[in-house]
C-alpha cells in the first residue's frame, strides 16, 4: 500500500487563520488566540480529508534568506519592516501566536522541520523529493506548484481560497487553468511574476502570454534564445521586453526554484503524542473544540 506524505507549509497555514478567525477569540487570560485554533482546525480538516500515513510541519527558518536577496534585491522587500534589514512585518497579534502553533504541533507529535536559510517552501520541494510515497504538500502558495509531478506521485492541497474550498493541484488541473505542460511552472511563474514576492516578472508577460510562448517553445531557456534570435512568433515589443530582462530571468528562477541545494537524509515521521501536555497546553490556552479535533485526527493516523 502506497504510503502518503502530508507537508504542511506551516506560515500559510497560521497566517490565513489568523486572518480568518476573528480576533475575538481569545484564551482565559483574554490573549488573542485565533491563529492558534485556527491552525489546528486546519490540520484536522485536512487530516479528515485526505487521510495521511506521516504528516510533516515545513518550518520558515529564514522568511526572506540572504542568498535570495542577493540575487534579486526586489524579493519580499515590501514585507520588511521599515527601519530594519530583514524583519519580517507581522501582525502584532500574531507574533506571540506563532511559538504557540509550534509548541501545539510537536506535542501533537508532527514533525516541525526547518533548515538554516531556508524557507519553508524548501523544505517542502527536499521532502516531496525525499518522500517514496505519494506526497501531498499543502500551501497557499502557487510558487508551490512547480514540485506538481504526476508520475513522481506529487500533487499540491492549495489553500488559497479557503479550507472550505481547497483545490487538488495536479498536472491536469495546471493543465486545465493555465494551459502549461508538465513541469513548466516554474518558468511560467518565472516570466509572469509574483507582486506578493515583491517579482514584477517580465513587463507585458501575463498568465496568457506566458503560457502561449511556453506552448509555443518548451522552456524558459528556448524563449530567451528565440527572442535573440528574433523568432517569428514573437512580438517586436515582447522580444524587447525578454533581451532586456535576461539577467533578471536568469536570477528569479533560482529564486523561485525550491529546495534546489537542500538534502534530507530521511523524512521524519510522526512521533509519540505527548496527551498529557498537549490537554494542559490546550485547556490553558482554551483551544476547547479544534484541539479535540486535531487530537482525534492525529489518533485516527497512528490507530
Amino acid at each position: 500500500m502506497t504510503q502518503r506524505l502530508m507537508a504542511i507549509d506551516t506560515a500559510t497555514i497560521y497566517f490565513r487563520a489568523f486572518h480568518g478567525v476573528p480576533s475575538s477569540v481569545t484564551a482565559p487570560d483574554g490573549t488573542v488566540i485565533n491563529a492558534v485554533r485556527g491552525t489546528l482546525d486546519a490540520v484536522a480538516t485536512l487530516i479528515e480529508q485526505f487521510e495521511p500515513n506521516q504528516v510533516v510541519a515545513a518550518w520558515d527558518d529564514a522568511w526572506r534568506p540572504a542568498w535570495r536577496v542577493a540575487l534579486v534585491p526586489e524579493y519580499k522587500a515590501h514585507r520588511v519592516v521599515a527601519g530594519t534589514d530583514s524583519a519580517e512585518d507581522v501582525p502584532e497579534q500574531l507574533v506571540p501566536q506563532i511559538p504557540l502553533v509550534r509548541e501545539a504541533l510537536s506535542l501533537l507529535g508532527i514533525p516541525v522541520v526547518g533548515r538554516q536559510d531556508q524557507e519553508a517552501d524548501d523544505v517542502l520541494g527536499a521532502l516531496s523529493r525525499t518522500w517514496t510515497g505519494e506526497t501531498r504538500v499543502v500551501s497557499g502558495d502557487r510558487d508551490l506548484f512547480q514540485l506538481v509531478d504526476d508520475p513522481a506521485n506529487v500533487s499540491v492541497i492549495y489553500t488559497g481560497a479557503g479550507m472550505k474550498k481547497l483545490q487538488h493541484v495536479t498536472d491536469g488541473w495546471l493543465a486545465e487553468k493555465y494551459g502549461l505542460g508538465p513541469g513548466q511552472y516554474l518558468d511560467f511563474a518565472a516570466l509572469r511574476g509574483d507582486t506578493s514576492d515583491g517579482l514584477p516578472g517580465v513587463a507585458g508577460i501575463g498568465d496568457k502570454t506566458a503560457a502561449k510562448l511556453l506552448t509555443e517553445l518548451g522552456d524558459l531557456e528556448s524563449i530567451v534564445t528565440a527572442a535573440a534570435g528574433e523568432h517569428g512568433s514573437l512580438t517586436p515589443r515582447i522580444r524587447a521586453n525578454l533581451l532586456a530582462s535576461r539577467e533578471y530571468l536568469d536570477a528569479v528562477r533560482q529564486v523561485i526554484a525550491v529546495g534546489r541545494g537542500l538534502e534530507l537524509d530521511s523524512v521524519p515521521t510522526l512521533a509519540q503524542p505527548q496527551w498529557a501536555a498537549f490537554d494542559e497546553f490546550a485547556a490553558l490556552w482554551g483551544l476547547g473544540r479544534p484541539a479535540a479535533r486535531a487530537k482525534a485526527a492525529i489518533e485516527s493516523i497512528r490507530a
